[in-house]
């Protein structure tokens, strides 16, 4: 127990502030689970950007989720000041006696600074300078490189406070709610596919380094209509990803369930519920279906797997075994394409498929 660890019985309100992307955002959902669990007197608070809101949304332990707008800089100087005092004058209410920040961020340490936290807690960056490390009563020790799953970075800042989860209590947590699995269920319906009885294949990243060819994935497809399984297409609503789901589309011998720019997060998060397993590379649909508890195959390339993997759900990492790897450069010589991970082999990527199905029970569709 560190000497300075915290009393939880003067907590009251504690504020948890993740800014960065969707999937680093759903990543931080353990901490308000623990948080909760260990004090459950408390009300907790979390401060993300606007558009990833629904990684947290409807979560139990959460009482309020508050947004920061991105958009907010392309505003007029006194719109833009008029929004953030109107955050900043909210979060001044809520009187907050711990603000948990996950990630450094200039906007985080100013938020601190104005709201006077007895207590607040932030990763340690060593060549950060005396402001920001005079700002926070504690900081967190980083383990740095491919060591320490992303998940474990994020509950450091508790454990530095004294606060000590099980494993049981760290697993990543998404609520889809009501609305969306009713939808997404009348989708399924209306395609004859049954819940459990599909395999879920979504080739898109917000990277598209991180992405396998197109014509790779449309065999592996095939592969898996060979053995009976039927198959389901998911992708973002963008014009890089409809191109991509296009191109599998093509190489598909026999016809695909496409539901690719169709779905909210929500919905999204829902489906991958419904699915046997879901087959994808590092991105959001991974840690969705980590918090589905949904089987889940990844193909990674210049990622750092053992920080940014699958957490907590029966899985299968592929990968090419190779010395430069992983590089966490944005392709080969930042060159956007990733040969480490465009060289993985269809018959590698469909025998961690079928290990992963014999696995957890059901090898062959029913």
């Amino acid at each position: 127990m560190p000497k300075d660890a915290i009393d939880l019985s003067q907590l009251r309100r504690v504020l948890v502030v993740r800014l960065m992307h969707h999937g680093d955002v759903l990543l931080s959902s353990p901490v308000f689970t623990v948080l909760k669990n260990h004090a459950p007197h408390v009300e907790i608070d979390a401060l993300v950007y606007h558009e990833t809101r629904d990684m947290l949304t409807q979560h139990p332990a959460i009482d309020n989720v508050f947004t920061i707008d991105r958009n907010w800089k392309k505003l007029g100087a006194w719109q833009r000041l008029k929004l953030e005092w109107a955050l900043f004058a909210r979060l001044k209410a809520r009187a907050y006696q711990l603000i948990v920040v996950l990630n450094d961020n200039n906007r985080a340490t100013a938020l601190v600074r104005l709201l006077k936290p007895r207590w607040s807690v932030v990763p340690d960056v060593p060549d950060r300078g005396r402001f920001f490390r005079k700002t926070f009563t504690h900081r967190h020790a980083l383990v740095l490189g491919n060591k320490r799953h992303i998940v474990d970075w994020h509950l450091d800042a508790l454990r530095r406070l004294g606060i000590f989860p099980s494993e049981s209590e760290t697993k990543l947590q998404m609520v889809a709610g009501p609305e969306a699995e009713s939808r997404v269920d009348g989708l399924l319906a209306a395609q004859g596919l049954p819940r459990g009885g599909f395999i879920l294949v979504h080739p898109g990243s917000r990277w598209f380094y991180k992405c396998w060819p197109a014509e790779r994935m449309a065999a592996l497809i095939n592969a898996l209509h060979e053995r009976g399984w039927q198959v389901a297409l998911s992708g973002a609503p963008s014009d890089e990803e409809a191109r991509m789901i296009a191109e599998v589309k093509a190489g598909v011998v026999q016809p695909v369930i496409d539901f690719s720019g169709q779905l909210s997060l929500k919905e999204l998060s829902a489906l991958i519920a419904r699915a046997r397993m879901l087959v994808g590379v590092d991105s959001l649909p991974m840690h969705m279906a980590a918090a589905a508890q949904t089987p889940v195959v990844a193909l990674f390339g210049p990622s750092r797997d053992k920080v940014w993997g699958p957490w907590q759900v029966p899985h299968r990492q592929v990968s090419l075994d190779l010395p430069c790897r992983p590089c966490n450069l944005a392709g080969c010589g930042g060159s956007e394409r990733s040969e480490c991970l465009e060289n993985i082999p269809v018959r590698q990527v469909l025998a961690a498929v079928e290990s992963l199905l014999a696995e957890t029970g059901q090898a062959y569709p029913n």
